[in-house]
């Protein structure tokens, strides 16, 4: 027996001293997850968000939170989370807010390989939907801050968890949290950021998400008396509409960058490896009005949406019989809006390119808000940049503006410094979310409790 106790105590000495102190939350994190996945937080009939809360609150509760610190609120058919892990009441300091969604988007069990809420492990990867967006997150996260529990780490701020229902929906529940918290350092979304690794699996980038475009819906729509196809006449609602829609996709929004965007195309640049891509970058960032940069990285995909205000349709609807003049036609224009460009302009915008009052331009209802780019800090980015090098040395860690919409444009919105700070890594082709067979790497959890204990140990104390 002590022969043997020798030879485990030198294998123990072999292995990372966070590997063993984390075993018990990696283990909790993926079962976590598997549990997770399983609830069905997917708005509408069914939704199981208050649930999987309740859920949340009792491994919170049995990891040594005060069952008054947890708490849990039904809003309309979702809910949202709230826990308080309590500091040592720092003279001046302000809580640090953690967000994260619990909902998902919906998934239809016909068109996966296999059922999306049922996990299940294969060759490295769970699968489920959730398991990227949001719910590898929200395991890792709660497991990170039960561990810290257990090692009894009494932060000198309150840490505060928030997280929502409905962020992939209306997000009302996103709404009220940040209406309640809005007094904080600063907010750490753990739904944005993250790295990137190429398809070799070599890490490329790590981003710290301070920015995001606003999302905004606008109806375009043209009324007419109609009347029997066999006697055409003008005005016809489908060609005014059409009219209109081409105007718009003839007019591209003027180049913009900010603070973020620049150290983003930057390091961007740096990394890549055709020479006329790179120096468009670095232009583009010196000089958002250069049109020939401009139209470099406006014909790529994968930078359009960082150059400026992109409007684009999405949806048409016209007429109502197959021999009879439109009275209606509509059309929806989805516009992410750059930071700081606020949305009323854009809509101005798009009325006077169409330049007929029989197009009537309405903003439609999306439970999106504009908000600032946040500020770069220098204290932030050296505690992640520290987390994050810890396991890659190598890797830039490069601010970045999203290009969709998450919770943290509500307490931006409310004037809270947010960033999207997930420790993720993944190839692009192994990025499902939102699509079919979701799923994340195994091997990611460990590393994500290492890195949110380390982030939370380093700005809490």
């Amino acid at each position: 027996m002590r022969h043997f106790a020798v030879l485990l105590a030198v294998a123990l000495a072999a292995v990372p001293a966070q590997a063993q102190t984390n075993a018990e939350a990696e283990a909790q994190a993926l079962d976590l997850l598997k549990r997770g996945i399983a609830f069905r937080t997917v708005a509408g009939p069914g939704n199981q968000t208050f649930d999987y809360a309740t859920y949340l609150k009792s491994v919170l509760v049995a990891g040594g939170f005060a069952d008054a610190d947890v708490r849990v609120e039904k809003l309309g058919d979702t809910a949202y989370l709230i826990a308080r892990y309590r500091g040592t009441g720092k003279a001046g300091a302000k809580p640090i807010l953690i967000s994260g969604h619990m909902d998902v988007v919906e998934a239809k069990p016909a068109d996966w390989a296999r059922d999306p809420f049922t996990p299940v492990v294969e060759n490295g990867f769970l699968f489920g939907r959730g398991s990227s967006d949001n719910k590898f997150d929200v395991s890792t996260f709660v497991a990170s801050m039960v561990q810290l529990k257990r090692e009894g780490f009494k932060p000198g701020r309150d840490v505060v968890l928030l997280f929502s229902g409905d962020e992939e929906t209306g997000m009302k529940t996103t709404a009220a949290l940040a209406e309640q918290f809005h007094d904080a350092e600063l907010l750490l979304n753990i739904d944005g950021g993250g790295g990137d690794m190429d398809e070799a699996g070599k890490p490329v980038m790590f981003g710290v998400q301070g920015a995001e475009k606003s999302y905004a819906d606008f109806e375009l729509s043209v009324t007419n008396p109609g009347g029997h196809s066999s006697a055409p006449r003008k005005p016809n609602a489908i060609y005014q509409l059409a009219a209109a829609l081409q105007k718009i996709e003839a007019y591209q929004f003027p180049g913009q960058v900010n603070e973020i965007t620049k150290a983003s195309w930057a390091a961007t640049a740096a990394r890549t490896q055709d020479p006329k891509l790179a120096d468009a970058m670095r232009r583009f960032a010196a000089n958002p009005a250069d049109a020939e940069a401009l139209a470099t990285l406006r014909a790529d995909p994968g930078y359009v949406g960082q150059t400026g205000t992109t409007c684009v349709a999405t949806m048409v609807n016209a007429g109502h019989a197959t021999n009879a003049l439109p009275q209606r036609a509509t059309a929806n224009i989805n516009c992410r809006i750059f930071p700081g460009t606020p949305i009323t302009q854009v809509q101005a915008k798009i009325a006077e390119l169409i330049g007929d009052p029989a197009v009537q331009v309405t903003k439609v209802e999306s439970g999106s808000v504009p908000s600032d780019a946040s500020p770069l800090r220098p204290d932030l980015m050296k505690v992640i940049t520290k987390a994050v090098h810890a396991r890659f040395p190598e890797v830039s860690v490069v601010p970045v503006m999203s290009s969709g919409a998450t919770d943290s444009m509500w307490f931006r919105g409310k004037g809270v410094p947010s960033y999207g700070v997930s420790p993720l890594f993944m190839k692009s082709s192994d990025s499902f979310a939102h699509g079919l067979n979701e799923r994340i790497p195994v091997s990611e959890i460990a590393p994500a409790i290492t890195f949110y204990k380390a982030v939370i140990r380093d700005l809490a104390k």
